[in-house]
């Protein structure tokens, strides 16, 4: 079932760390085969290619032919966007506990 919201698709994607993984190594790298990916982690190739597929479907990576060889590679987009939300809401967040802070400074101040 598509999600409504697409940073509801990376974090979802993300939630995984064998995605995560995958993510990371692609960042550092900038370009690889599900081939290479899957050297470097216990899971099979094909494990490698499901959950590239699952990144790619959250738009987190893009592929491009080469011959045979299909090559993985991340797209910042979707996790700029994901990351602006953090922002966002860490940002609520840091105005409430000023809040209450404020209110316990008082409440603190009215006891003394």
């Amino acid at each position: 079932m598509p999600t409504a919201d697409p940073a509801d698709a990376v974090f979802a994607a993300l939630s995984d760390g064998t995605r995560r993984s995958l993510y990371a190594t692609l960042g550092e790298r900038g370009e690889a085969t599900a081939t290479d990916l899957a050297r470097e982690l216990p899971v099979s190739r094909q494990a490698v290619q499901k959950h590239l597929g699952t990144l790619a479907a959250a738009g987190l990576v893009a592929t491009r032919r080469s011959g045979r060889e299909v090559l993985y590679r991340p797209t910042p987009g979707p996790m700029s966007e994901a990351l602006e939300w953090m922002a966002e809401v860490g940002a609520q967040w840091d105005d409430r506990l000023a809040a209450l802070e404020r209110q316990l400074a008082r409440r603190r101040s009215v006891s003394a």
